[in-house]
């Protein structure tokens, strides 16, 4: 039987794997465990008397009681090898941040590491891999948010340390932490928080800064996302510090790039194995800190250490992030440490370790953990989660055909079901202004019977080639239905999102079906069943040739790792047309499109010949005239009450302090906290208050969806991109970060920008989501293909200026659109980070559902194109009320009632909309 792994997610293919044989094949997989989430009752560990920096722990999880076999007395038989590629067990402690670190290590070492989160692979399961089939060369301890000295933060972390000493082990952040605990040395509140902030950083030379300026103004300037340290003063003489910061003060982002070029100057690298003279300082404990700088003070924190007889080290910044210099280097140099470490091995006292190439049981072994490593980022939340399919794909091999493991593409398009679609369209040049541009056409084509069943997605702010193309459409051809989907009750349990389906077709009628899977599961099939040929949307400069549009509502976080919702949303969680028939305007060109998608069977173009006729008869007042009929349908007495808030300013603020309090105790780095305002409107006319918002506050991202069965209309002037991929496989995201008002004189403006553009606290706030867009994207992007082309940028809008970062990547073959959407959502800008344990607070914290607020409003077109803003800056009105929600990041910097205040600056433009419009106030401005 003949095995082949045909290419790598990183797109190397190691030699050794062509052509493996095989008679048993012997697929083990470990134990998966579910988190329960339960991390606010924290029983087993608590810190006390901050001020003195004390951490009570857990007397089970004290080193003293981690027993077991000294893994490295076992020995194996086996020769030395050079490693031309080194094989990583990444440890996922749940954190925002883990895929950077994959994204690094599968170009550094040759391969993707495997990742598995903290409390999916039991002991057995780990000694198994790591010491009977020998697959890792090492060992990577992931950041996270809580303690080492709590063991749901930690899970398995602490026993590996404490066993695997003839194993080579990075431990970042929490896992440079744990390293201490796991020694006996304390962890203890820093003396302040430090999160998305930088320091310059000072080392003792040795191999694991190799290549890297040490000390003030050397270029070695690092992130730190952390509130809690390793004592230095409680290091046990095992443990060696080997890095701190050089000064007492963080640093902002403000003039710092990210570089991996070496520099010469500073010295030779020290041996690992320092030599402590008569001069060093020590601790309390005995350990001494080398006296690379004899007026190094106490409060300089700890950035490194090693221990002093096993290849273990710790880092407590992140070499990950985006902005750290020489971060690269760094997981460079731990990968050189590993290979002279199997190298010499032999004539080390501890035994060998050795993949046996002759043994192909073992190494069709070690293809299914690549297997694993392949699918495990398409489903973020639970690396075994297509055991089950793995297994009945091993199993269904036959002899005479090849399969890649880690290559599964998605169905062709070419493909054999019953869902051929076939697009006809056609293009009107230069029409748009003619007929009065996207309001216009919207007006006159769909504007009629209060715009029931219609779609607007609308670049209605185009300047700086921020947005080009609008789409809209309604109720038209016969493909035409509607999804409207519920969570179940039983969903706010699980890890799975099971909930009701309705669907409406073009004749009307209705069908309910119950996904077991969920939503995202259900639209991942249906894309993946439509059939097409490329050659009908040649030429088109978009990526939207027909499909769904609609909404994803925030609480469908529960099928993208989280584990419930506190709250239950009034309105449907997910909402979407499949759009046959639509129009398309180019702002750049100013030209029109009409576009009508039918079955195979269906050649007929009498919508097209319907639309361009009445697209040639359009008038310019006619939006004028729909506007002054509006006027006097909305006007009533009620139109002065104003919008009132679920939480008044002094519960806001004190939500604020808790988040604080939060991010002090390492829970979290950054937390987006929101609320919602609602107000009863009664019978309004929708569509004039969306175009008035439009007019009052134009957005890229701005979108109208009616879905008039539901009660449901959605007006939304986002400025913010989620997630675009466009039809050459790029991902981007465009995540914002940091708002202030505009000024009200051109010099105030100028003013106010710059001081948005110079905050140390909105840099902090970006960086954090910047880093943490990089690791959704780096779960189904190649290695290597993630970028930050614009990092804090200042865009300008009607009422603020925000800072706006751009991230983009090179999605995988074997990654398909909704799996790109599951691994990124919700928003990062919306969330915080760690996403999963900010998620899990928030819901602690806020009141009620945000339901379609902080989801997303796009398309996905037919060929697995998509493009989904941010929901901020939206009305929703729903059963006669209209509620607009609101919020913001808080961080170590915040000021809790210039927190309130941001929040209330944001809903201003859609708050102001609706009562102006309310009071009939529809002059041009």
């Amino acid at each position: 039987m003949n095995f082949s792994l045909s290419r790598l997610p990183s797109e190397i293919t190691p030699s050794y794997f062509e052509g493996l044989r095989s008679k048993n094949i012997n697929f083990l997989l470990p134990k998966s465990f579910i988190r329960s989430g339960k991390f606010i009752r924290k029983d087993n560990c608590h810190v006390i008397n901050n001020e003195a920096q004390e951490v009570v722990i857990s007397s089970d999880m004290v080193p003293g009681h981690l027993e077991g076999l000294y893994i490295g007395k076992k020995r194996l038989k086996g020769s030395s090898r050079n490693l031309e590629f080194v094989r990583t067990l990444l440890i996922d402690n749940y954190d925002s941040y883990t895929y950077n670190i994959y994204q690094e290590l599968s170009i550094i070492n040759g391969l993707p590491p495997v990742v598995v989160r903290n409390d999916e692979w039991t002991w057995e399961d780990i000694y198994h891999y790591l010491y009977e089939e020998n697959a890792f060369d090492n060992i990577v301890i992931s950041p996270g948010p809580g303690s080492p000295t709590c063991p749901a933060d930690i899970g398995i972390c602490l026993k590996l340390l404490q066993e695997c000493r003839d194993i080579p082990i990075l431990g970042i952040c929490l896992g440079h932490q744990a390293l201490g605990h796991v020694n006996g040395a304390q962890v203890i509140h820093a003396s302040e928080p430090v999160h998305g902030r930088l320091s310059e950083i000072e080392h003792t030379g040795g191999r694991l800064f190799h290549n890297i300026p040490s000390g003030r103004n050397s270029g070695f300037k690092v992130v730190r996302y952390h509130s809690l340290v390793v004592d230095p003063e409680s290091l046990p003489k095992e443990l060696i510090p080997i890095a701190w910061t050089s000064s007492t003060t963080a640093l902002s982002f403000l003039g710092t790039q990210k570089s991996d070029v070496t520099s010469d100057g500073y010295g030779s690298p020290l041996c690992e194995q320092i030599s402590i003279n008569s001069s060093s300082r020590k601790s309390k404990n005995g350990s001494s800190w080398p006296s690379i700088d004899s007026e190094m003070q106490s409060e300089k924190v700890l950035m490194g250490i090693m221990h002093s007889t096993r290849p273990h080290y710790g880092l407590q910044f992140h070499p990950e992030s985006v902005a750290t210099c020489h971060g690269r280097q760094i997981f460079k140099n731990f990968r050189e440490i590993t290979k002279d470490y199997w190298l010499n091995f032999r004539s080390s006292s501890i035994a060998e370790r050795e993949v046996h190439r002759s043994e192909p049981d073992l190494l069709f072994s070690l293809s299914s953990k690549l297997y694993l490593a392949c699918m495990q980022v398409l489903q973020p939340d639970m690396l075994l989660r297509d055991v089950r399919r793995s297994r009945q794909l091993v199993n269904n091999l036959d002899e005479r055909n090849h399969f890649s493991l880690c290559n599964i593409e998605n169905q062709s398009h070419q493909c054999n079901g019953a869902k051929f679609l076939k697009l006809k369209w056609r293009k009107l040049e230069r029409l748009a202004c003619q007929v009065g541009g996207a309001r216009n056409i919207f007006c006159e084509i769909y504007g009629d019977h209060k715009a029931k069943n219609t779609f607007w997605l609308d670049s209605s702010s185009v300047e700086k080639r921020r947005a080009r193309f609008s789409f809209m459409g309604a109720k038209g051809g016969a493909l035409w239905k509607q999804l409207t989907f519920r969570l179940s009750e039983q969903s706010d349990k699980t890890l799975k999102g099971g909930g009701y389906l309705l669907i409406e077709d073009a004749q009307g009628s209705t069908s309910s079906t119950y996904l077991e899977d969920g939503f995202f599961d259900f639209l991942n099939e249906e894309l993946q069943s439509f059939c097409y040929e490329e050659k009908d949307f040649e030429g088109l400069p978009f990526d939207f040739y027909g499909g769904y549009i609609g909404y994803i509502g925030y609480d469908l976080k529960v099928e993208c790792g989280m584990a419930s919702n506190h709250h239950r949303s009034r309105t449907p969680d997910a909402c979407f047309f499949f759009s046959d028939n639509f129009i398309v305007i180019d702002h750049l060109n100013d030209d029109v499109y009409v576009m009508s998608l039918h079955d195979g069977s269906t050649t007929l173009t009498s919508w097209l010949d319907l639309v361009e006729k009445k697209l040639f008869t359009l008038k310019a007042s006619a939006t004028k005239k729909l506007m002054s009929r509006n006027s006097q349908l909305v006007a009533d007495a009620s139109s002065e009450v104003g919008f009132v808030t679920e939480k008044s300013r002094n519960h806001y603020i004190k939500d604020v302090e808790k988040c604080q309090k939060f991010i002090k105790d390492g829970e979290s780095y950054e937390l987006c906290l929101t609320t919602q305002m609602r107000k009863r409107i009664g019978e309004i006319d929708s569509l004039g208050l969306y175009l008035k918002l439009r007019e009052k506050n134009p957005a890229p991202y701005a979108a109208w969806l009616n879905f008039s069965k539901e009660d449901l209309c959605i007006c939304c002037s986002s400025p913010e991109r989620f997630l675009q991929l466009d039809r050459n496989g790029m991902l981007e995201a465009k995540p914002i970060k940091g708002t202030i008002a505009r000024g009200s004189t051109p010099e105030e403006d100028e003013l106010l920008k710059l001081q948005l553009q110079c905050s140390e606290k909105d840099q902090a706030e970006n960086l954090m989501i910047v880093d943490l867009l990089r690791n959704d994207l780096g779960r189904v992007c190649e290695p290597g293909s993630v970028h930050v082309p614009h990092l804090m940028e200042v865009e300008s809008y009607a009422t603020v200026h925000t800072m706006v970062s751009t991230i983009r990547g090179k999605k995988r073959s074997n990654a398909s659109a909704v799996d790109c959407v599951r691994a990124a959502f919700p928003g990062g800008s919306m969330t915080g980070a760690p996403k999963l344990r900010s998620m899990e607070l928030l819901d602690s914290l806020e009141s009620c559902s945000r339901g379609i607020y902080s989801g997303c409003i796009g398309f996905f077109s037919y060929n697995q194109t998509f493009d989904l803003n941010i929901v901020i800056r939206t009305v929703v009105i729903h059963d006669g009320e209209a509620s607009i929600g609101a919020g913001g990041a808080v961080v170590a910097l915040s000021n809790p009632e210039e927190e309130y205040n941001e929040m209330i600056l944001k809903t201003r433009a859609p708050v102001n909309a609706v009562m102006e419009f309310q009071r009939g106030s529809l002059s041009e401005e």
